[in-house]
């Protein structure tokens, strides 16, 4: 009945609860505002008790936005990001007064959330350059936004902070990034010198009509990279596609370099540098 957040004193007013049967059947997300116990919180669940908590007048922002606008890798356990003017937030929230235009907000699900746009416009200047990158990848790998967009957005908040780290950000967002250690892959071999490398590159098998795609490389000489998490090695199914999808790849004249976690930086680099000198001869 009660899954969905609520205002606990609102529905004791309207006689949907009783002051016991708050306090027994149900838990405090934020202050005044629960859900029915055994309720998981997730992000989407504690964006809408956040927005409750602000009497329905704040607006949801930066990562929490862009969980709700559906990029995935936003982490549930960080606090939820609301824009509203109050410094007593409790535990589990980070509100920040921001003065937001009408056009850079609107409704999600009956609740206030930024605008995809205005979601990147905030994403690409948080704290660190690459986390920017990659909370830009993550929110244009869901929505394909358009980087011109968020650029026309920061000509109208010329004073806002870390405008030009967002610009940055914006030259090398690609929404083609599947997971951030794409993004930190990519990043890896732009900083070293190489071509900017093209994003889930379609290739056509041997049946002539279904494609696979590579994560990264260079179409010229069909030299992709390819980042691989534990799921290719743990999962049996997987891992038997892989080799498949390997063997065929190679038939087709591609050259596949997979880069796993334990990989160091300079080995990436050497062997990168390596298969490209191959390619060019």
């Amino acid at each position: 009945m009660r899954s969905n957040p609520f205002i606990g004193s609102e529905a004791l007013v309207s006689g949907l609860v009783r002051k016991h049967e708050l306090r027994t059947r149900y838990s405090v997300v934020f202050p005044d505002v629960y859900v029915e116990k055994g309720t998981e919180l997730t992000i989407h669940t504690r964006a809408k008790a956040a927005w409750l908590w602000s009497h329905r007048e704040g607006v949801i922002a930066g990562r929490t936005a862009a969980a709700l606008h559906g990029a995935k890798w936003v982490d549930d356990a960080k606090p939820i990001e609301l824009f509203w003017r109050n410094a007593r937030r409790p535990r589990g929230l980070h509100t920040s007064d921001s003065s937001l235009r009408p056009d850079e907000y609107g409704d999600y699900q009956g609740i206030r959330i930024t605008t995809v746009t205005r979601t990147a416009f905030d994403i690409g200047r948080c704290a660190h350059l690459d986390e920017a990158v990659a909370g830009l990848d993550a929110l244009g790998n869901a929505t394909r936004f358009n980087a011109v967009d968020v650029l026309a957005l920061a000509e109208r908040h010329r004073g806002a902070r870390r405008i030009r780290q967002l610009r940055s950000a914006l030259d090398v967002y690609d929404p083609g990034a599947e997971s951030p250690k794409e993004t930190w892959l990519r990043l890896l071999l732009i900083r070293a010198g190489y071509p900017r490398p093209r994003t889930q590159i379609p290739v056509l098998r041997d049946d002539g009509w279904s494609k696979y795609y590579l994560d990264m490389g260079w179409e010229d000489m069909k030299l992709a990279v390819e980042y691989d998490g534990d799921h290719h090695r743990t999962d049996p199914i997987r891992y038997a596609y892989d080799i498949k999808r390997a063997e065929e790849l190679a038939d087709l004249g591609w050259k596949v370099l997979r880069v796993v976690k334990s990989d160091r930086t300079a080995d990436i680099l050497r062997r990168v540098g390596a298969a490209r000198s191959s390619r060019l001869r």
